[in-house]
């Protein structure tokens, strides 16, 4: 029986309702990972690491479905909340209609921009137009891949957050199946490997489209609505925080990039490159829980039950704590054998990536509390201490850390500026919970 976002959640009810959105963002994580492993281990490690020098680029220019997918479920969901489900449909709409016609436009400007954005950071040579190779190939599908994003949050909204697992995990194994393919088997390189990753994003991106389009059995349909400027504003402040987070990050790859060429060379690059891979597993559990909660916390916010947000916090909160000790016990034992399953053709590289991810791993104590802060704020439509959160976590206290803290310890310091500023962003995150209790009613 389908979990209803109306009904009182206790740890084995929340667990459940938001276990999909979990799996789905694993799942995600993990059929990114494949590409790496079959880059590295099939087309060396020059593209390997073109590869996670353009991402950052990519991901900026997707990182618009999150925001209309945290920013709109919000809205949606708080407007279920207040009993409107008419009113909740026309919204849905309109936010589906408007980010397919932003999606065009931004995959037209990011093709023109691929090459000199790629030069402007420092790639050169083979390196370079590897990275416009890959990138022109996933702008493409771009579009589809904001839907993408964006469904995942209106699946649970829906609450259809199985439905949702589901299109995710038909999407990822034909990401898996056609990596196996066209880089293992047919030795199409990054070409094969930017062809399979695109061809799973258009699954993932129009076949929720479709399903949303017709008669089906979830709480949201795509139907006949009309411009609406004031729910658009709000959809970019309640999901400026998801937006700022995902460019950030973003931008702090860049940097991270610009100074492993400094400190490590391409060899700095490839080892965060694993880093990156290895780390969207882990904290995609803290993004699906999260992600899986917030329609929870923004219906309960609109029907006015406080004592409900109180229970949601708690439990939340005690459920990431737990979860932040087995990841990190997790990551030290794995660190080395992770390494060696992506560069294990390399030694040099394999020791210098796991003691990298040695110290790397002590940050998973501290980024659940952020991440899921971050989006119990957006749920609770304030999207301004959301987006601080995520604005201070992603580039503030990263930028400063990486910047600063290798001029004392060197290539341990841009390992370390990770923990730094997950520790500081869960300070920060602590601030606002006690600052907005009397406001929100949750403590």
């Amino acid at each position: 029986m389908d979990i209803k976002i109306s009904e009182s959640f206790g740890y084995k009810k929340l667990i459940r309702f938001t276990m999909p959105s979990i799996v789905m963002m694993i799942f995600t994580s993990i059929y990114g990972v494949v590409d790496g492993f079959f880059v590295s281990n099939y087309a060396g490690k020059t593209a390997f690491a073109a590869v996670n020098f353009i991402m950052p680029y990519l991901m900026i220019l997707g990182a618009v479905g999150f925001m209309f997918g945290a920013g709109g479920s919000a809205i949606i969901a708080k407007t279920m909340g207040e009993g409107d489900y008419p009113r909740a449909n026309r919204y849905f709409s309109f936010l589906i209609y408007c980010s397919l016609v932003i999606s065009i436009l931004i995959a037209i400007g990011g093709i023109f921009l691929l090459r000199p954005v790629a030069a402007l950071f420092g790639a050169r040579g083979a390196m370079l137009e590897s990275c416009v190779t890959y990138g022109r190939i996933i702008l493409f599908a771009l579009p589809a891949f904001i839907l993408q994003m964006e469904f995942q949050s209106f699946f649970i909204t829906a609450e259809k957050p199985s439905l949702g697992l589901a299109m995710t995990l038909i999407a990822g194994f034909a990401n898996i199946l056609l990596d196996f393919l066209l880089v293992g088997v047919f030795s199409f390189g990054l070409v094969g490997a930017a062809v399979a990753t695109a061809v799973s994003q258009l699954i993932g991106g129009f076949a929720p489209l479709l399903y949303f389009a017709l008669p089906n059995k979830s709480s949201l349909r795509l139907s006949k609505t009309e411009f609406n400027l004031s729910v658009l504003i709000k959809t970019f402040t309640n999901g400026s925080s998801e937006l700022m987070s995902n460019i950030s990050m973003s931008l702090v790859g860049m940097l991270y990039n610009i100074q492993l060429l400094k400190y490590a060379g391409e060899n700095g690059v490839a080892a965060y490159g694993v880093m990156m891979y290895i780390n969207m597993i882990f904290i995609a559990v803290f993004i699906g829980f999260s992600v899986g909660s917030a329609p929870i916390v923004s219906y309960h916010f609109g029907a006015g039950n406080k004592d409900e947000l109180k229970s949601l916090l708690r439990k939340s909160s005690s459920i990431i704590a737990f979860s932040s000790v087995v990841m990190l016990i997790s990551a030290l034992a794995l660190s080395k054998p992770l390494s060696v399953l992506f560069v294990g053709y390399d030694a040099e590289l394999t020791s210098f990536t796991s003691h990298g991810f040695y110290i790397f791993s002590i940050s998973f104590l501290f980024c659940g509390f952020a991440i899921f802060g971050s989006s119990f704020f957006t749920a609770l439509n304030d999207g301004i201490t959301s987006a601080i959160i995520s604005f201070m976590r992603t580039l503030v206290f990263q930028v400063l850390a990486v910047i600063l803290l290798p001029l004392a310890f060197g290539i341990n310091g841009i390992w370390l500026s990770i923990v730094i500023a997950e520790a500081s962003a869960a300070g920060l995150l602590l601030f606002f919970i006690l600052k907005k209790k009397k406001k929100y009613g949750y403590l």
